[in-house]
């Protein structure tokens, strides 16, 4: 059986709220991968703080990158989505585990999550069938 997606219009208003939440989504995860890649002193601490060699700084940064570029290729996005909430739900962990503050630091991955994945709902009509919102 072959599942056929309806196209259903998205307003104007829904579109863009959905490019915003992307939007800043994606550019708070194009920084942190970024300072993971070029390993300024804050990331060395962090890293050391967190119990993560150094040498885990790049690979992470470019394991963030791909899925970035696979979340910002519409054909890609969801495929993108879910690898970014895996990356986000390990940094969450992580919080956990050293103790973070939880309104702050410890649920900050998790609003990262929830911008990228509401963006993708308001601007995806595949994303909005299959996590329908109720009124």
């Amino acid at each position: 059986m072959e599942y056929v997606a309806q196209t259903v219009a998205v307003s104007k208003g829904q579109l863009w709220t959905g490019r915003i939440l992307s939007g800043l989504g994606v550019l708070f995860m194009l920084f942190d991968a970024t300072i993971h890649v070029m390993k300024p002193a804050p990331v060395v601490a962090s890293l050391a703080q967190l119990a993560f060699p150094l040498s885990a700084a790049v690979p992470l940064g470019i394991i963030e990158l791909v899925s970035i570029a696979l979340y910002v290729i519409p054909r890609t996005s969801v495929f993108g989505a879910i690898l970014l909430t895996g990356y986000l739900g390990g940094a969450t962990a992580t919080q956990v585990r050293v103790g973070a503050p939880l309104f702050s630091t410890t649920l900050f991955p998790i609003y990262i999550a929830l911008f990228l994945w509401g963006g993708l709902h308001f601007r995806d009509d595949r994303v909005r069938s299959l996590i329908p919102l109720r009124r």
